[in-house]
């Protein structure tokens, strides 16, 4: 993938903002792929108390997994933008306009280091401070960044919004209902047939029609993914989901066991009525006071505890913090605002000193 494939045209799920600069770049990995990401930069004259040879505060911004950069986490991007930040909206590796075969596919480490190559272009830039920079995972990618920023200490700020540790999920199932060996051993047993019968057979789409039965929470991905809201062609939850064996690596791995060592400031921002709220207070949990349920591993307490903060937005689902929740007023691309992107740029200027 080079810079001349890339899509020119403005194709996100929301439009652009009036007070921001945009363009697509690219970079590499350490794993050798190529990540295709939109570059959204404040417009305005500097916001006050910044120094042009210092340069800006920064932020890399990703998920929800198994989406792409034109939906939640370009919209994340440029309203931190609007506010101040250099901030970069990127597609992991297999995904959109990111290089790597076979599509759609998910690691752990690869994913993680597809953050840390986000630090890595952000600290190469003219116009960003490279002491100051942080992240932004959205569901699937806010375990995903807790994991970067327990490993890479260039990191000094990281909300984990709407999140879903896809370890704990891929292993135990929803809600830990499948939390036993006989179930991991049958499911891995189904995973170890598909990589010789169908290796390319694909799972985790949104599912339409939806089923009367549906559980509100699908409801809610439904009406995101699948409508005017949030779909996008290029995005696996809008479509077909990703390989069923793509993410075999992550149902064997606990991928947060070292974020309570994390010693940077870190926000937790999650729905009073998402169904994924456990997966948040969990890791906030274990976080900050080295337990929780749901986590076989133990460790001591944060040594940082006091740059730790769980924020719960009341009567919010999973989806309304992907882009604010919707109304009625479908037409006009409407929403409630119930991410509070004041809150999140006072965090990161707190911590992006």
């Amino acid at each position: 993938m080079n810079k001349e494939q890339l899509t020119q045209a403005w194709d996100k799920v929301f439009p652009l903002s009036e007070k921001v600069n945009h363009h697509k770049v690219t970079f590499t990995t350490q794993y050798g792929m190529t990540l295709a990401a939109d570059m959204y930069t404040p417009k305005d004259s500097l916001p006050a108390g910044e120094d042009a040879h210092r340069g800006l505060p920064a932020i890399a911004v990703s998920g929800p997994f198994g989406a792409t950069k034109e939906q939640a986490s370009g919209l994340y991007a440029m309203r931190m933008a609007e506010r101040g930040f250099v901030a970069l909206a990127f597609d992991p590796s297999y995904t959109g306009e990111s290089s790597g075969e076979p599509r759609r596919t998910a690691s752990p480490d690869i994913n993680t280091e597809d953050f840390m190559a986000a630090i890595d272009y952000l600290s190469m830039q003219d116009n960003v401070d490279a002491e100051r920079i942080g992240i932004i995972g959205i569901c699937g990618w806010g375990g995903i960044a807790l994991n970067a920023a327990a490993a890479d200490t260039r990191i000094k700020a990281t909300v984990a919004s709407t999140m879903y540790d896809m370890t704990r999920v891929s292993g135990n199932g929803y809600f830990d209902a499948a939390d036993s060996e006989p179930d991991r051993h049958a499911a891995r047993e189904t995973l170890s047939r598909c990589r010789l019968a169908d290796p390319m057979a694909m799972a985790g789409g949104v599912i339409d029609p939806l089923p009367d039965d549906a559980p509100q929470f699908v409801k809610d991905y439904h009406d995101y993914y699948k409508t005017q809201r949030g779909y996008h062609a290029r995005s696996g939850n809008s479509t077909d989901g990703w390989r069923n064996i793509g993410t075999q690596a992550y149902a064997n791995a606990r991928f947060l066991c070292y974020i309570n060592e994390i010693r940077s400031a870190v926000l937790v921002m999650h729905g009073g009525n998402a169904h994924s709220r456990y997966f948040g207070e969990a890791a906030y949990h274990y976080m900050v006071d080295g337990k929780a349920q749901g986590y076989s591993f133990t460790g001591k307490t944060n040594p940082n505890p006091e740059n730790k903060e769980l924020l719960i937005i009341p009567d919010a689902t999973h989806c309304d913090l992907y882009d604010g929740g919707w109304t009625e007023a479908r037409g006009k691309g409407e929403s409630k605002n119930m991410i509070p992107w004041d809150k999140l740029a006072a965090f990161f200027a707190q911590h992006l000193k």
